[in-house]
Formats: structure tokens, C-alpha cells, sequence
């Protein structure tokens, strides 16, 4: 009995990635994935089932919005007993809130789901696109003992391979566009692909749960040297408002001003959900580790630990979504779920 063939599912959402020059007129247009094998003919080498799956209507990444993400996790859904994996194609300035999305999205993921794109478009000579796409579907494929080697949402860009929900791109320009700063890379890539397996998530075998559910009444406020009490009071009192991430300084630092703490112990008080991450790229919350923070904690601020505001975002719309009583939301917000934080 002849065994059936790896199969990856390529889902092409826009982005630079998927752009080549109009053999006409020079102009930058979408990639025509349905003649792929003739673009590129090394894809056959794999001896894997490529399909692909581009949406109807193609969008930059800087327009992408919630309902795009729901239909990429219905996608997913949809295919995901008929493939072994997933490459998602998707513009770079957005990708780290989808690939966190889409890590809430899909609970007791057992397949891998690659998110990568590129800095410069497929069709350029010198494109970071073709190795990135190839690298993805190779890591997509992966398995060892007939199981996933990667059951888990990620993204690969330029040699590595890093969780979702722990990256945020911090270069528009080089080709390494992201940093994972407060969690080791799932794979590096080189001339081998050298998985750091205790690093990935484990499966669990349990039947593929898609949440669709998300609540977008949740804000971000970045605190800067002279806010203004009528900006956070204006932030503060947006109607319908159920959640503020509170992006802080350093461990979670923010002014000690009567004014600003007040303002914001009185919407916690009327029932906001305000959530504290930091600004770095790399560290963690400890609140109450400097005066700073000694406020914040007292009236009721809830320390982020080390998660990215793209995660924290995502993570809140989520559980915000779900329906959760308040104490809940609060209580897993400080609890790792999809493996989006550490917890020392």
C-alpha cells in the first residue's frame, strides 16, 4: 500500500510576499499561485500535495482587521482533516497580531500553522520571499514518527522559526524583521533545520476547537513622558470600553502623578479591565518592584508579565469574547494558555 503524501495547505491572504513585476508594465501585482509549479519548479522536489487557497479579496497587512482573522481560523477549520499543515502568506506589519490571534483562535492545535512573508515581493531577484516560502512549507510538513514536528502557530522569517504569540517585528528594512525577546526560537535555520523541540509546544491530541468569538471593545494607551490628564481621561472614558492595555515603562512603570492614578483606579472601580505590558522588546512586568509601580498594583492593575502588546491585544479580545465573568478574564490573563507568556 503506496502511503499517501504530506499534504500543505498555502493560504495566501496579500502582503509583499505574494507580489511579482507585470512582465508589461513593471507594476507590482498578485502572485498567480494557481501556475506556482511553473514559477517555481523546485516546489516539485518536495514530494509533498501543495494546495493553495488565496482569499477572494487580497488585502495589505495594514488594513487587516478582526474579521479577517475569523476568516482565516474558518479556513483553517474547514481543510484542517484534509492537510498536515498550514503556510500562511501574510504581509510583515501585522503578522505578529495575527499569528497571536490566530494562536487563541485555534485551541488544542495539533498542526503546524507558518506565518511568513518577506521584505521585499517574490517576483524581485534579490527577495527574501522564496527561501522564507520554501523554508515554511518544509517546517509545515515536518513530523517525526508520523506526528507534527511544530503542532503550534508560528512564524518564520529569515533563518528562524519563533511562536506567534511572542513576536513583535521591531525592523522594517532587513530581512530579520522580528524579534522574539522573551522566548528562545523553535527552530534555527541554516543548512539544516535544527528544531529546539523543548522549546515547542506539545501536542495534546484533543479534538481542533476554532473560536470565532472576539470582542473588539478593548484599547491600547502608551504612556509617554507628559501625558496629558486629558488624554488618559479621554482614552479612558471611549464608550463601550471593556479593556485598556496599559503599555508601561521598563517592569512596569508609569507615573505616580494623584491625577493618573486616580483616573485610572476610577475606571477600574466602574469596571475596565486595565492590563499592564511593557514597552520593551524584551523583560517583564513585576509590579511593585519600584515605587513606580507600587500605585498601579494597589488599585488594581494587572500585571502582563512578559507578553507583547500584539498578544495581549489578541489574548483580550479573546477571552473577552468568550463571554468570561470579569474575575475569570483577570484570572487567565494572568495565566499562560496558548504559551504567550512565563510566569517566574
Amino acid at each position: 500500500m503506496t502511503e499517501e503524501k504530506t499534504s500543505v495547505l498555502v493560504i495566501y491572504t496579500g502582503g509583499t510576499i505574494g507580489m511579482t513585476k507585470d512582465s508589461v508594465t513593471g507594476a507590482l501585482v498578485p502572485f498567480d499561485f494557481s501556475n506556482i509549479y511553473e514559477q517555481m519548479p523546485v516546489l516539485k522536489n518536495f514530494d509533498y500535495k501543495i494546495d493553495f487557497h488565496s482569499f477572494e479579496t487580497l488585502i495589505d497587512s495594514s488594513n487587516m482587521k478582526p474579521s479577517f482573522w475569523i476568516r482565516l481560523a474558518e479556513i483553517i477549520e474547514d481543510n484542517y482533516e484534509h492537510y498536515d499543515g498550514f503556510v500562511v502568506l501574510h504581509g510583515s506589519d501585522t503578522m505578529a497580531y495575527t499569528a497571536s490571534a490566530l494562536s487563541f483562535m485555534l485551541e488544542n492545535l495539533n498542526k503546524p500553522v507558518i506565518f511568513t512573508g518577506s521584505q521585499l515581493p517574490m517576483g524581485v531577484i534579490r527577495t527574501d520571499g522564496r527561501e522564507n516560502f520554501l523554508t515554511s512549507i518544509e517546517i509545515a510538513a515536518a513530523k517525526e514518527e508520523s506526528m507534527a514536528i511544530v503542532p503550534e502557530v508560528a512564524i518564520y522569517f529569515e533563518n528562524q522559526l519563533m511562536r506567534g504569540n511572542r513576536t513583535t517585528k521591531f525592523n522594517a528594512e532587513r530581512f530579520n524583521a522580528f524579534v522574539s525577546g522573551n522566548y528562545p526560537l523553535l527552530a534555527d535555520v541554516g543548512v539544516h533545520i535544527r528544531f529546539n523541540k523543548s522549546n515547542i509546544l506539545k501536542p495534546n491530541f484533543k479534538k481542533l476547537k476554532v473560536h470565532t468569538r472576539l470582542d473588539f471593545n478593548v484599547t491600547i494607551l502608551k504612556l509617554f513622558p507628559g501625558i496629558s490628564e486629558n488624554i488618559v481621561k479621554n482614552t479612558l472614558a471611549i464608550p463601550g470600553l471593556k479593556a485598556l492595555i496599559l503599555e508601561t515603562f521598563g517592569s512596569g512603570n508609569a507615573p505616580t502623578d494623584e491625577w493618573f492614578i486616580g483616573c485610572l483606579e476610577e475606571a477600574i472601580k466602574g469596571g475596565l479591565i486595565i492590563y499592564n505590558v511593557t514597552q520593551c522588546k524584551s523583560g517583564s512586568v513585576e509590579l511593585g518592584k519600584y515605587a513606580t509601580s507600587l500605585g498601579l498594583e494597589r488599585i488594581g492593575v494587572i500585571g502582563g508579565f512578559d507578553i507583547t502588546t500584539e498578544s495581549a491585544l489578541s489574548k483580550l479580545m479573546y477571552l473577552i469574547g468568550e463571554g468570561y465573568p470579569k474575575e475569570r478574564v483577570i484570572e487567565l490573563l494572568q495565566l499562560p494558555i496558548r504559551g504567550e507568556m512565563t510566569i517566574e
